[in-house]
């Protein structure tokens, strides 16, 4: 199967599951859901390319193995966070601004996390098609990466995690263990993640197309359904966060101001 046929057939899955998601919460009222979806469908495209791959067996293995692993656990975090809870504030605000056409807009929305799920996934794409290997200290690189990126994400994810679970930090701002130094270090370890498929892309037909996921990612994050989001609806319930804003960097760690 061609590059092509292999990414329009992962389009096409991707676009089916996202409409399904999208017919469930018309009845469930809860658009949640489709967090932990993203998480799962973007990570298991690495095996499907992986399966449709020339490339040499160890490349085949870490595109399989790097991006389902990192999506199944991001998947299933996201899974037990929201489920059972009411739906996530964020789906509540774009369901009032949407009014009469929230149902419409809201598969539109959903479709279009479809594209930008494949275009992250060019990266991947790139590797699948190479057929050298890539340098020995290119692919210890990328795994260093993916390691501490995986590693980072799930620290985050912990620590805001058990914040919350103190009934005394109700409309309170994290800024305990890595939230300390980034009001949004799962974020940046979510970028990072994107950034170790690079080394594996180096010296590959269109590997420059590897440079795609990160900077998607960092676009998403910082501009749209991530960091703007989220922040809007901190600010509206947590008090304290216009200072947290004012001292504590967005996304990378770097040290508090004063």
């Amino acid at each position: 199967m061609s590059a092509l046929a292999v990414f329009l057939w992962g389009w096409l899955g991707l676009a089916s599951i996202f409409t399904l998601v999208w017919a469930v919460q018309l009845k469930t009222r809860n658009a949640g859901i489709v967090d932990a979806v993203w998480a799962w469908t973007l990570g298991a495209l690495g095996p499907w390319f992986a399966l449709n791959s020339p490339a040499p067996d160890t490349l085949k293995w870490l595109l399989a193995i790097m991006p389902l692993v990192w999506g199944l656990r991001l998947g299933t975090y996201l899974w037990f966070r929201n489920h059972g809870k009411p739906e996530d504030g964020r789906y509540k605000q774009l369901r009032v601004e949407w009014g009469a056409s929230a149902n419409t807009r809201m598969f539109s929305f959903f479709q279009v996390q479809v594209v930008f799920s494949m275009l992250i996934s060019l990266g991947m794409l790139v590797i699948s098609q190479r057929i050298d290997e890539p340098a020995q200290w290119a692919v210890l690189l990328a795994v260093a990466l993916w390691v501490v990126s995986i590693a980072g994400e799930y620290l985050a994810d912990q620590q805001l995690a058990k914040f919350k679970a103190n009934p005394a930090n109700k409309g309170r701002v994290c800024r305990q263990g890595l939230w300390k130094y980034s009001r949004h270090p799962n974020y940046f370890f979510e970028c990072l993640h994107w950034v170790a498929y690079l080394p594996l892309a180096l010296g590959a037909p269109w590997g420059v197309l590897a440079l795609l996921p990160p900077l998607v990612m960092a676009f998403l994050l910082m501009k749209m359904s991530g960091i703007p989001a989220t922040e809007a609806q901190a600010a509206r319930t947590r008090p304290e966060y216009a200072e947290y804003i004012r001292t504590t960097s967005p996304l990378i760690p770097w040290f508090p101001k004063s």
